[in-house]
């Protein structure tokens, strides 16, 4: 019997920890890097110091039903405030680790908690500031001690002196926390997870254990998971993503979950540990390709071109040699020998050297970019999935992966396309409700548990799901022309010099687009190329970066003139924003999801001019300084023209 059906009796994370603490008591569950050196923890330590933990939050008065938030980076005593909190029948809610105080004040108040676990002093004053407004909100907990010595409010608890006071607790009450865990049932819930808030306000997700851990010991059994898999945590807690991966799946299978020094330090900490399992958005293999990219234009030039040659080798015949399919016998040859020259010591360098499974989810990838990863010899397959689906809706099967799908249902789900082309599922993954929001609920989740998604999409002939965008993006030109903006933002950021793209055209005579620049990338090509620039705002508006950004789009436009159903969605003018699109203005969720009505609401002088026979516009625009500081960016842009071609069918006619 496999170890996920062994544990399918489990069902609380309390249970699963206890169980792993007898089974596999020193193999390690959890790792940090602190100060350059990976310190680990067995699950039989993680056992005890979760019960120690448990044991002061009651101690504290925290009772069950009642909501702990939990805000900061990666780090195993916050997820292990999680399972503790569980323990105990209380509600974990992790908050981003880079929201503003204003925005935490508004999880904190909805979800009326209580308790707080912060990671430190940064995390601890952002809650001071608003607690004025969270009138529920009794007691800080914070991890770190450095700088908070001289914080002497009497609601504030520090780490260490909570799990001693538990500790004591605990041996005043024996069997108290053992009692407690008994209690845990499948259908109590397990955390509420905070929705990115693209149209709105988060919606508080609220899902049970059941939903969490059915839904991830399907997708591990799937997959072949065990316990020697090794995972990095490095995406926000606050994520569904990070807790199904990082939580969920590792106390599912037993697997080991490590946690990088910084957010800073991710890649580094990536190559050291060397990851069997890995998870990561577009964006994130985005930024990966960018620095490839970026350090090869600084490479010599025989060793540029050897790149070149055994990365069209790997686009040539890389895929099929991953999928086990027939490749001529020089082809391999030549691949086998770009694994020594190239594509070994890159996977290396990236640390994706051990990776046996890797996934993207969150939003479409470019077709180009999930090839470029796979040709290299990493089986990267996306998955499509939600927070109220508590992720999997569908993975991509083994020997069936297609970079314009996301696949087929996961075990034990039923996906179905609506009459006007919304995906829908239903599965026990599906939430329970939204907190507070019976309306949203009721629009969101029919009575026999169907969900709709929001997202447009359509079985292929192959019976796998593609999803062409969100079904309230998904427009029509005004001459009828299909409008998919997400396919078409997707291509644009598969040049490592475009970070961000917005594109419109939604009931207009034709698409149009703001980019933002790669301010890494086109830094490299300046210094190589002695162009001087003080700021992003300089280098943004810089004629040959206009020159450089305008070749990227003129590829894209040849790319859809090849698809009959989008070659007249063709970009026919551009500008690129003087300022980057921040979180912190609004303009992206904490997950980096374009909000595009904020956008067109901000930036309508521009979107105006886009559709103008004008070749320069001025903006303004407040910004969100770090501090919480409000300040305003002027600038003019400058608005380009780009080449349409004729589509392929209409040519051949």
């Amino acid at each position: 019997m496999s170890e996920t059906q062994d544990t399918k009796h489990l069902d609380t994370f309390p249970k699963l920890l206890q169980h792993h603490a007898k089974v596999r008591p020193t193999k390690p569950a959890m790792r940090e890097k602190n100060f350059g050196i990976w310190q680990t923890w067995s699950w039989a330590y993680c056992a005890e110091e979760v019960a120690a933990l448990a044991c002061g939050l009651a101690a504290k008065g925290l009772k069950r039903g009642e909501r702990i938030a939990i805000i900061g980076d990666n780090r195993p005593r916050l997820y292990w405030t999680m399972c503790a909190a569980q323990a105990i029948g209380a509600i974990p809610v992790p908050l981003y680790q880079d929201s503003v105080a204003d925005e935490m004040a508004f999880v904190l108040d909805h979800a009326e908690t209580r308790f707080a676990m912060a990671e430190d002093q940064e995390q601890v004053d952002k809650l001071l500031e608003i607690m004025d407004r969270c009138p529920r909100l009794e007691r800080i907990i914070y991890d770190d001690d450095r700088g908070m010595r001289h914080y002497k409010q009497p609601f504030l608890d520090s780490y260490d002196s909570l799990t001693a006071e538990g500790r004591a607790f605990r041996s005043e009450n024996p069997g108290f926390y053992e009692a407690e865990v008994a209690k845990g049932k499948g259908s109590d819930v397990a955390i509420f997870c905070y929705t990115s808030g693209t149209t709105g306000e988060p919606k508080g997700v609220v899902l049970s254990c059941d939903n969490v851990l059915i839904t991830a010991r399907n997708a591990a059994e799937l997959e072949g998971l065990s316990e020697e898999e090794d995972l990095l945590a490095y995406l926000p807690m606050a994520w569904v993503g990070d807790h199904i991966f990082s939580y969920a799946q590792a106390y599912v299978v037993g697997f080991g979950v490590s946690c990088p020094e910084s957010g800073a330090t991710v890649m580094h900490d990536l190559r050291e540990l060397g990851p069997t399992y890995f998870f990561a958005p577009p964006r994130i293999f985005e930024n990966i390709l960018t620095n490839v990219m970026v350090r090869m234009e600084d490479a010599s030039a025989p060793k540029r071109r050897m790149f070149k040659y055994f990365l069209d080798v790997a686009k040539r015949c890389g895929v099929d040699i991953l999928d086990g399919k027939p490749v001529s016998f020089s082809d391999r040859l030549l691949y086998n020998l770009g694994e020594v020259l190239v594509y070994g010591p890159l996977k290396n360098v990236l640390g994706l050297t051990r990776v046996q499974l890797a996934y993207t989810a969150g939003e479409a990838i470019g077709p180009d970019i999930f090839d470029f990863y796979r040709s290299l010899g990493v089986n990267l397959k996306q998955l499509y999935g939600s927070t109220e689906a508590s992720v999997f809706i569908t993975i991509q099967p083994n020997g069936e992966i297609f970079a314009n799908t996301v696949g087929k249902p996961a075990p034990d789900v039923e996906v179905r396309i609506a009459d006007n082309g919304e995906v829908q599922f239903r599965s026990p993954g599906v939430f329970r409700e939204y907190y507070k929001n019976d309306e949203a609920t009721r629009n969101t989740k029919t009575e026999d548990g169907w969900v709709m998604t929001g997202d447009a999409g359509f079985f292929d002939d192959r019976a796998h799901l593609r999803i062409i965008d969100r079904a309230k993006d998904v427009g029509k030109l005004a001459d009828g022309t299909l409008f998919a903006p997400k396919f078409i933002e997707n291509k644009l950021k598969f040049f490592p010099n475009i970070r961000e793209a917005v594109v419109f055209g939604d009931g207009r005579d034709y698409a149009a687009a703001f980019i933002n620049i790669d301010q890494q990338a086109l830094g490299s090509w300046a210094e190589r190329n002695n162009v001087a620039y003080a700021s992003y705002q300089e280098l943004a508006s810089h004629p040959r970066v206009g020159e450089i950004i305008k070749e990227h789009v003129v590829q894209v436009n040849r790319d859809l003139s090849q698809d009959s159903h989008l070659a007249g969605s063709q970009l026919k003018r551009f500008l690129i924003l003087h300022k980057e699109l921040d979180p912190d203005d609004g303009e992206l969720t904490r997950t980096r999801k374009v909000r595009r009505r904020i956008i067109a609401e901000r930036y309508e002088p521009l979107i105006d001019a886009l559709y103008s026979d004008r070749d320069r516009a001025s903006i303004h625009v407040e910004i969100t300084y770090e501090d919480g500081r409000k300040g305003v960016i002027a600038g003019e842009v400058s608005i380009y023209d780009s080449e349409i071609y004729q589509p392929v069918k209409a040519a051949a006619e």
